[in-house]
């Protein structure tokens, strides 16, 4: 702790320097740490205007990033605009030509809304699709299953769930956001383990983050044939 006693009212005790993030020059260690961990990202956990501006860019964070939480909302998010309310005929167009690299019109200025989505960005003749764009064209075309879903657990911390989505695999466990279950189970998180859900899902991913879970719901009624199918830990007597 440091201590700078020309202060008139007393010493003025200063917070320790924090660890430089080893993954960007913007940011500590911590507070990418919590911005990772958070949908806020880091530019939510600092307080001046000044501080806001110098980590909003921080790509440990950031929605672009695999695995963070804002990536994982933004997967839900692009995921549920292309399946319950698709863009107009006339973006998905511009948007296509842009993913295939075609010259295209724009005679509905689509663009500036493309941009405004995150699914393109650039500017006169330099826009390119984004990520963002590219997860939106594929989940128009992915086929999607209603699945059981099994907590297995929560981390509080870090606000995520390891789930079984049973539909996909008996025993690989798949990372969700457990501030989304809860909203849906009206539970604290210290309760969900345990519970069954369903959700829609897109049940041909190979890897446990691009699996999207949707419309989840608490399943009713929960009968003894639902719950006769469950991960294969579970029925060993739950030894893990």
């Amino acid at each position: 702790m440091t201590l700078i006693h020309d202060e008139p009212f007393g010493p003025l005790y200063l917070r320790p320097v924090q660890a430089p993030c080893p993954n960007c020059p913007c940011c500590s260690e911590r507070l990418c740490q919590k911005g990772a961990n958070s949908v806020m990202q880091c530019h939510g956990h600092v307080g001046d205007s000044a501080t806001v501006a110098h980590v909003s860019a921080c790509p440990c964070s950031a929605e672009t990033t695999r695995g963070t939480h804002a990536w994982r909302l933004a997967q839900i998010r692009v995921v549920k605009h292309a399946t319950q309310q698709p863009l107009p005929k006339a973006a998905e167009y511009v948007l296509r030509a842009l993913a295939g690299g075609e010259s295209f019109q724009d005679p509905t200025g689509e663009l500036p809304g493309l941009r405004a989505r995150r699914y393109a960005d650039g500017s006169e003749d330099a826009w390119r699709i984004t990520q963002l764009g590219r997860r939106y064209l594929f989940a128009l075309e992915e086929p999607r299953y209603t699945s059981a879903v099994h907590v297995n657990s929560v981390d509080v911390k870090t606000r995520t769930a390891q789930v079984v989505v049973l539909g996909w695999h008996m025993e690989r466990e798949v990372t969700v956001l457990a501030d989304l279950l809860a909203q849906v189970t009206t539970v604290e998180l210290a309760e969900l383990p345990g519970l069954y859900l369903e959700a829609k899902v897109n049940l041909g991913a190979a890897d446990p983050d691009d699996l999207v879970l949707t419309r989840i719901q608490v399943p009713a009624p929960i009968t003894e044939d639902y719950v006769a199918v469950r991960p294969l830990w579970l029925r060993d007597g739950g030894a893990r």
